[in-house]
């Protein structure tokens, strides 16, 4: 599945072999997030990671900045498999 854009956001399921792998990948986006200073919106249950990913301070729509947290999610993830 890729990433969806849709009321003025960006979505993605990520699934994972189980919870640890889960967990690993939200820690690793964390950091690149983190240093990016942009931070998604997310749940996690077992083992999905959903994400909603939009520009909070650019009126809730989406910027370079989301496309590019989606484009480093898809780098870890594909690290991952």
């Amino acid at each position: 599945m890729s990433w969806i854009e849709a009321d003025n956001c960006l979505t993605r399921t990520f699934q994972f072999p189980d919870f640890n792998a889960a967990f690993g990948f939200m820690t690793r986006v964390a950091l690149v997030a983190e240093k990016m200073d942009h931070h998604p919106e997310w749940t996690n249950v077992y083992n999905r990671v959903e994400v909603r990913l939009r520009t909070h301070s650019a009126g809730n729509t989406v910027t370079q900045k989301d496309r590019d947290l989606a484009v480093a999610m898809d780098r870890i993830a594909g690290e991952m498999t």
